[in-house]
């Protein structure tokens, strides 16, 4: 058995059956073994960045891990993007990254890298496999750090030698590692807190905002007068009906400060402490109140749920129901708004939908809009680099076995990062929406503008300017096998919507905004 062998073997046994590739000429002996080896799903991704979105987005909704290959240390470089909002969205990966021989590699061919370097700047875990005997261990210990916590990045570099020497053997799966036991210190000093009457807020992200934590979260709240909110980054957020109506932390860095001001306490539940995207010409870079307290209940690698229920717990708070959000909007009409879209979304998604958001500056205020939709899980940008959205919403389609419908709010100027994962949802017959918001500009980038007091001249004005010459979304996606229409009022971008839920492959609807 060769070294690919053990790596494929390893990796089913361990519980990863699906590979987001970009291969090259050092990866061939994993593909071949790919081929010989019944069991794993190959998604074919035309950059690197896409696959590493979708593996991102595989994870928010599998909850396993799934592996990435990529072609040696510049193939991981184009992928470190969406690594990135991968890490900081808390989604296990194993990558698998090809490289030169070992025998090779002191010659200095052209692909020649810092791979392992360019690695640990996303990854949690990084180890190269010299030999074509370590192979099976290192890919089984790259597994159980990608499960570690509650989900981490792990990258393997594979010189192609280990991958074609005979040799491999396949290791035994390592077990998987539980999150951290929360503090129960920190437990009493957070029940502490909720008693003494201060305005305190729960600030919460990670599994808190999913469906149990939620819950666990109200109850607190409702026995001792907290207000919740949600950290502005969460990867995965549950909502619509039957989920809490959490707001989150505005981007904003005045309504930000706005919003905190109030609390004198902020217990943090899997949450980091908010503080502004970017420095600002005399504003603080912290969100919360000069004086404010705040208080660690659980990291992100730890068990939130477990304290959360030792916090409801202490506190012996009860099963409280959460409030009924009122009647499911009806489909809004005229032109084109932020609000309308949002209502739209909310009158005609299907049932477990899934929402991939990278609408950027035109979606800040979908959630309140959409708090009366079917149950439904949305897919945030939780790392800030733009270029994740579609394929965030090609890996979650492939994590739900095509059986939700997917709805991409996409913002025009991040789909042209990685428009090619549109490619893959043709290819793999994905039911994915997505509804391009087409504006024709980088208009966050006028906003902040403003937010840094400089003034735009003529080159500012043609760098943020994406209408000369304009895209047409329609021809771009029906070149790469996805049907697509224009909509310029919300009763044709309804119509559209509603077909394309309907049906099985992919389909984009291009917003003129």
């Amino acid at each position: 058995m060769n070294g690919a062998s053990s790596l494929v073997r390893t990796l089913l046994a361990s519980g990863v059956d699906t590979c987001f590739a970009n291969p090259g000429t050092s990866e061939m002996h994993f593909v071949a073994a790919l081929d010989q080896i019944p069991g794993m799903r190959c998604v074919l991704g035309l950059q690197e960045n896409v696959v590493t979105g979708m593996a991102d987005g595989y994870w928010r909704i599998a909850g396993k891990p799934a592996c990435t290959l990529l072609h040696c240390g510049p193939g991981l470089a184009n992928g470190l993007a969406n690594l990135h909002d991968a890490r900081r969205a808390g989604s296990g990966i194993v990558n698998i990254v090809g490289d030169q021989a070992t025998w090779h590699r002191p010659f200095d061919p052209p692909l020649t890298a810092d791979t392992e370097g360019w690695a640990r700047g996303v990854s949690a875990w990084v180890r190269t496999s010299l030999r074509a005997q370590d192979v099976g261990r290192d890919v089984a210990a790259a597994v159980q750090a990608a499960r570690s916590g509650n989900g981490g990045i792990a990258t393997l570099v594979l010189p192609s030698d280990a991958s074609w020497d005979e040799g491999g053997a396949v290791a035994v799966p390592l077990p998987n590692p539980l999150p951290a036991a929360p503090d129960g210190i920190a437990v009493e000093n957070a029940a502490r807190m909720l008693r003494n009457g201060r305005p305190t807020l729960l600030l919460l992200a990670g599994a808190a905002v999913q469906a149990e934590g939620q819950a666990l979260a109200w109850n607190i709240a409702q026995a001792t007068g907290a207000a919740l909110m949600a950290d502005y980054v969460n990867g995965h957020v549950a909502r619509g009906r039957g989920r809490l109506q959490l707001e989150r932390v505005p981007y904003v860095t005045d309504l930000a400060i706005a919003a905190l001001a109030k609390y004198e306490q902020i217990v943090l539940v899997g949450a980091r402490p908010p503080v502004n995207f970017f420095a600002y010409p005399g504003k603080p870079s912290t969100q919360y109140a000069p004086g404010a307290q705040l208080h660690v209940l659980s990291r992100a690698d730890q068990d939130t749920l477990a304290a959360l229920r030792a916090l409801a717990d202490a506190l012996g708070a009860r099963h409280a129901a959460i409030p009924d959000p009122g009647p499911q909007p009806e489909a809004a009409t005229g032109a084109p708004t932020p609000e309308k879209l949002a209502q739209t979304v909310a009158a005609l998604m299907p049932e477990h939908a899934i929402v991939s958001d990278e609408s950027v500056s035109y979606g800040r205020g979908f959630y309140r809009h959409t708090y009366a939709a079917a149950a439904h899980d949305w897919l945030h940008l939780a790392g800030g680099a733009i270029g994740q959205g579609l394929p965030l919403a090609t890996g979650a389609a492939i994590a739900a076995e095509g059986k939700r419908r997917v709805i991409s709010l996409q913002a025009d100027g991040s789909a042209m990062y990685s428009l090619q994962a549109l490619w893959t949802q043709a290819r793999e017959r994905l039911p994915c929406t997505t509804i391009l918001l087409n504006n024709r500009s980088y208009n966050i980038l006028v906003g902040e503008y403003k937010a840094v007091g400089a003034t735009p001249g003529e080159t500012a004005r043609r760098m943020l300017d994406l209408g000369d010459p304009a895209l047409d979304w329609v021809r771009l996606a029906g070149g790469m096998g996805v049907e697509a229409a224009r909509a310029t009022s919300m009763e044709e971008c309804a119509q559209l919507m509603a077909r394309s839920f309907r049906q099985d492959g992919p389909f984009l609807i291009e917003l003129m905004v």
